[in-house]
């Protein structure tokens, strides 16, 4: 008689109205939470919106760089890199809706491979000494680099020195991060690329769409990027970013420290850095023969 059922199927056992209870009370709480847009889905879907908008970047009609610009910072790659450019590399953790929704800082970076103009990849030309925007950058000239107001904030590339408890999460080398503090730490510098023509270079007009170093100023470390230390976020696979100077055996900045800023093409969309790809060689070439000539 073991095998004989004493009770009927629909009957409850056990703890079966808590149970049901905390089962209504999850749905409701799953439906509050879609309500007010807090689901990690919707999360996700809001970051990316925002964040891979398009940006309309700065229009150079003298060929050189100014206060004020939005561009691009793309390294153009070499050995086990493609290319890439220096990116907001915030997640669903960074997300804040007070007072407006936004990302918060601090705020990690990282060089993307997919080069497209958006407010991830937009940075602005800060002045930092009182020069009024506008005005001309020049090489060994003090500014800082500071991502989009409104969604992006205005949050400005800060690195400092290599601690234990602070340093890339990869490589342990110099972090480079988003902060919402203008400081001495967020200071850079443009250095011609070339070391045996730097000094002839010093105090003249940064060139847009050219390769340059972009240099830390108070630790003097150079931006840079890994190929071989690859981070996995949301947006796919990427490269990290640190503030470190790589030089070979001539004491010359490898490829990982060269930089374009670069803008856009004022015949259409996109960047002049791939629509005419051979502009920065013949702005090179006369900037050259501007310093032969004087």
């Amino acid at each position: 008689m073991a095998h004989i059922r004493t009770y009927r199927t629909p009957v409850k056992m056990g703890n079966w109205f808590e149970e049901q209870r905390l089962k209504e009370d999850e749905v409701k709480e799953h439906l509050e939470k879609k309500e007010r847009g807090e689901l990690a889905g919707q999360k996700m879907d809001f970051l990316k919106e925002n964040i891979l908008k398009p940006v309309k970047f700065s229009v150079t009609n003298d060929g050189t760089l100014h206060f004020g610009d939005i561009v691009m910072l793309v390294n153009m790659g070499g050995g086990n890199r493609e290319c890439s450019a220096v990116s907001i590399n915030a997640d669903v953790n960074s997300l804040t809706k007070i007072p407006s929704p936004s990302i918060q800082a601090p705020c990690a970076v990282s060089a993307v491979r997919s080069v497209q103009p958006c407010t991830r990849t937009a940075f602005v030309i800060t002045s930092v000494d009182g020069s009024p925007e506008g005005s001309t950058l020049h090489f060994e000239q003090s500014f800082a680099l500071k991502t989009t107001s409104g969604f992006a904030r205005g949050l400005y590339l800060t690195s400092d020195l290599q601690s234990f408890q602070k340093c890339a999460k990869k490589s342990r080398l110099q972090e480079v991060s988003l902060e919402d503090s203008d400081s001495f730490l967020s200071w850079w510098k443009i250095v011609y690329f070339d070391p045996q023509e730097r000094l002839e270079y010093e105090g003249l007009p940064v060139p847009a769409n050219v390769k340059v170093l972009i240099v830390h100023c108070k630790t003097n470390q150079a931006l840079a990027v890994l190929g071989d230390q690859v981070l996995w976020t949301m947006y796919g696979k990427e490269y990290e970013l640190t503030a470190h100077t790589f030089l070979d055996s001539h004491k010359a900045e490898q490829d990982n420290n060269h930089w374009i800023l670069c803008t856009a093409d004022p015949a259409g969309d996109g960047l002049v850095l791939f629509k005419q790809p051979q502009s920065s060689l013949v702005m090179q070439e006369d900037s050259s023969a501007k310093i032969s000539n004087t």
